[in-house]
């Protein structure tokens, strides 16, 4: 049965809906319309230039239309007269499939024409820093090993527990909240479910810190690595493929994931300095991976190719044998385009018979050196596109999507190539 917008305002109070949607560089972009134009607005969507925003489009486009999905509904817990909705794009009359919640509903039809629909669960880590983002947020934050501090936890408790108390609210089933790895560093976990449903209450998640962190008189900062000597925000996923109530990923006796999960890894493998690309977005994500040994004695990222059974030093960890876990994006990571490649590149590997290599158990910060054969991930933002830019795998099965990222991204690197930094004058100025 289809939700009618306007009878939902009624029943639940709502007063205002934040037509809400994500561009290719993971920023969220909505319209404030009062209920009384709701109706209209679920039939046509609501306008926007799509040129304004990070979208592969110019001035003389045509209007954009943001068409809301009803059930994607939030209330706001902190202002229940509005009400969230997540919405997909729309240009004369067609789908825009350069648009990262239409990219990730086209592979999931894409996996159901096989009978699969995949499941995620996400880890989203993140900052609490000074308004400014140059400090974190508690000084007296300053254990070498902070993980799991249970008094910096408890001096920021009406924070996390604001966060958690509104996903209790909203039916998400939250069932975990820690201090992490770095000083002044958070990370909330909420059950799993379908990819798409997931997708949209990452988008929200980050809405929702960051407005709950504002209002406590702080920031929550998603930015992979905000602090060169810290551990920096990873955003793992744990992913699993069912036949209807069948997780074709459990393992049979003597499997560490079923040989359907091994394919799907070995896609993974096999395009995994392009996932970079997309999974690593920005400039600053490349200080997360490939990173030196933070003060609390790792880095928790991975810098190689590899997989492993219960083993946090490798880019895919398989914890149980009915899923695995996803070690390669960061916070920058876009909440759609990040399970939209995963799933483009899992399935390559399941139709071709991807061979993901031997299990590696050995502890990759200290004796990767030491095995031969294994991919690197990329140095930087510009090999990662590159590697985006030659993967037949990705550019097929994601479309329009992967020219338009790649020419946004290409402008953000060049941009930031320009700078002049003042370590460049520290280092050359005496040449």
């Amino acid at each position: 049965m289809s939700i009618d917008l306007a009878d939902a305002a009624r029943e639940k109070g709502i007063k205002y809906f934040l037509i809400a949607y994500t561009d290719l560089f993971g920023s969220q972009r909505a319209k404030l319309v009062p209920a009384s134009a709701i109706a209209e607005m679920q039939k046509n969507g609501a306008g926007f230039a799509g040129f304004a925003t990070w979208l592969d489009m110019t001035p003389a486009d045509p209007d954009l239309f943001a068409v809301p999905d009803p059930t994607s509904l939030i209330q706001l817990p902190w202002k229940p007269e509005v009400g969230w909705l997540a919405a997909d794009l729309w240009m004369d009359g067609k789908p825009v499939l350069a648009s990262p919640r239409n990219a990730l509903k086209a592979q999931l039809a894409r996996a159901a024409e096989s009978g699969f629909t995949m499941k995620t669960g996400v880890e989203c880590e993140f900052f609490l820093t000074s308004p400014d983002g140059t400090a974190i947020s508690d000084a007296a934050d300053t254990q070498t090993k902070p993980c799991y501090d249970q008094q910096a936890l408890m001096r920021r408790y009406d924070v996390i527990t604001e966060i958690c108390d509104a996903m209790l609210e909203l039916g998400w089933k939250p069932y975990q909240n820690d201090h992490e790895d770095a000083n002044g560093q958070f990370e909330m976990n909420w059950n799993y479910d379908d990819a798409l449903i997931t997708a949209d209450r990452q988008a929200f998640f980050k809405f929702l810190a960051k407005s709950v962190a504002e209002k406590h008189g702080f920031r929550a900062t998603f930015m992979p690595k905000p602090f060169a000597n810290l551990t920096g925000n990873g955003c793992h996923m744990h992913v699993s493929l069912w036949k209807g109530k069948t997780n074709v990923f459990e393992a049979g006796e003597g499997e560490t994931i079923s040989a359907t999960g091994l394919g799907f890894i070995g896609g993974l493998i096999h395009s995994a300095p392009a996932l970079a690309a997309i999974c690593n977005p920005t400039v600053n994500s490349y200080k997360r991976i490939n990173a030196p040994r933070t003060t609390s004695g790792a880095t928790w990222s991975p810098s190689s190719v590899t997989w492993t059974g219960n083993n946090r030093t490798h880019m895919i960890r398989v914890p149980e044998g009915n899923r695995f876990e996803f070690r390669l994006a960061d916070g920058a990571t876009n909440p759609y385009l990040m399970p939209a490649a995963v799933l483009a590149a899992g399935l390559d590997g399941m139709a071709n018979g991807r061979d993901p290599g031997p299990r590696l158990d050995i502890n990759m910060y200290t004796q990767g050196h030491t095995v031969k054969g294994v991919k690197a991930l990329p140095l930087n933002l510009l090999d990662a596109l590159r590697a985006l830019e030659a993967s037949d795998v990705l550019g097929a099965a994601l479309g329009p999507v992967v020219p338009a990222f790649l020419k946004l991204k290409h402008a953000e690197w060049n941009d930031y190539a320009r700078h002049l930094t003042q370590w460049e004058r520290d280092t050359t100025l005496d040449c």
